[in-house]
């Protein structure tokens, strides 16, 4: 399954056949990251009532852009990112979509290397996510730029480096929505979180399904641990494990409009274990 996993994800930088999906609320722009010696293409999607109003967003910084606002990007479906903000009007959010480097992403978004796949070269990518694209959208658009108010959300190897980015950074992002991660890709992950120095106040909203890789959950009930170890209050500390949730975007798609709105609005949340049918 995880040979398979990482060959869907390293094809999906191929455009599919299908009529654009994305609406009005998203642009694009690109921007020289000497960080990764290349230029990322940005997808930015702005909330239906920021061109009517002068007020300041929180933003949530994404990877994977191609997969997350347009049919026509995708190489296995949308998450549909603008439709499910636009539906749902609150929480009012800034997205940074940053599009994954094709044949790069694998080192891009993993930490720390695999002996058979390579990679840990995040390092780099975040370096480039926090010194030069954050900076650029700070100064661009009307942001809460404070970490409090920015969080970072990614599947698979986009969950991994989420989690890893606000353990490294912790003064630049605030809270984290973590997909399906690849904590199996190294080990490595689970002894950076034993080590870190983690703020009380960062949030953590885990996502998992049984039909997933088999160590999928217990990888992930091994991380909640971790962090309850560190005394992470519950509110700020959340894990669903969903019956028959399996490694796709149609799965993504259904949850995030629950974890964007627990991130940015259910400050007061307690932690959540259940399994749903």
């Amino acid at each position: 399954m995880r040979n398979l996993i990482l060959f869907i994800f390293a094809l999906s930088c191929c455009s599919g056949f299908a009529q654009s999906t994305a609406s009005a609320n998203v642009s694009t722009f690109e921007i020289e990251a000497p960080q990764l010696d290349t230029i990322k293409k940005i997808w930015v999607y702005l909330p239906e009532a920021y061109a009517t109003s002068d007020k300041r967003y929180p933003v949530l910084y994404m990877h994977d852009a191609q997969n997350l606002f347009d049919a026509a990007t995708s190489f296995v479906g949308e998450w549909k990112v603008d439709e499910a903000l636009d539906s749902m009007q609150q929480p009012e959010v800034i997205v940074i979509g940053l599009e994954h480097g094709s044949e790069k992403r694998i080192e891009e978004l993993t930490p720390f290397p695999h002996e058979k796949y390579g990679g840990g070269k995040a390092d780099a990518y975040l370096e480039f996510l926090r010194l030069t694209l954050k900076p650029h959208v700070d100064a661009s658009f009307r942001t809460l730029p404070e970490a409090e108010n920015t969080a970072i959300m990614g599947s698979s190897l986009g969950g991994l480096v989420s989690f890893y980015a606000i353990l490294k950074y912790p003064e630049t992002f605030g809270s984290a929505g973590v997909f399906s991660p690849s904590f199996w890709f190294s080990e490595e992950i689970f002894k950076a979180a034993d080590s870190a120095e983690i703020d009380p106040k960062h949030r953590f909203y885990f996502l998992g399904g049984t039909a997933e890789d088999e160590n999928m959950v217990p990888d992930l009930r091994h991380m909640q641990e971790l962090l309850k170890a560190k005394e992470i209050p519950v509110n700020n500390l959340k894990l669903e494990i969903i019956e028959g949730g399996k490694h796709n975007e149609v799965f993504w798609r259904e949850h995030f409009p629950a974890a964007v709105k627990w991130l940015f609005e259910e400050r007061s949340s307690s932690l959540i274990f259940r399994i749903k049918n």
